[in-house]
């Protein structure tokens, strides 16, 4: 069955980085978009970027210049980089592809950015 499985979450300074990492498997991930979104407490959950089959992205303008999204096919995997992290990055970050039709999401992995 369709399974993403999202990693790499901890608890980093303001300014810090972290790689998140999405691995995926039961369907075609080569010839299929991806997106990681994330959910703030208290708040609805937002996209934060997209990553197209070929590779072509886009982001959310408030990580803009800061996050950046790729994938491989070994594995086959999706990350996320996010660099010069700000409190208001905190939240549960999620993977999510649809497949035939449905709508799948990962566990979630928690980024708690504070000093």
């Amino acid at each position: 069955q369709v399974q993403v499985v999202e990693s790499g979450g901890g608890l980093v300074q303001p300014g810090g980085s972290l790689r998140l990492s999405c691995a995926a498997s039961g369907f075609t991930f080569s010839s299929n978009a991806m997106k990681w979104y994330r959910q703030a407490p208290g708040k609805q959950r937002e996209l934060v970027g997209t990553i197209t089959s070929s590779g072509r992205t886009s982001y959310a303008d408030s990580v803009k210049g800061r996050f950046t999204i790729s994938r491989t096919n070994v594995g086959p995997l999706m990350y996320l980089q996010m660099n010069s992290l700000k409190p208001e990055d905190t939240g549960a970050y999620y993977c999510y592809v649809t497949w035939s039709g449905r709508d799948y999401w990962g566990q979630g992995t928690q980024v708690t950015v504070s000093s």
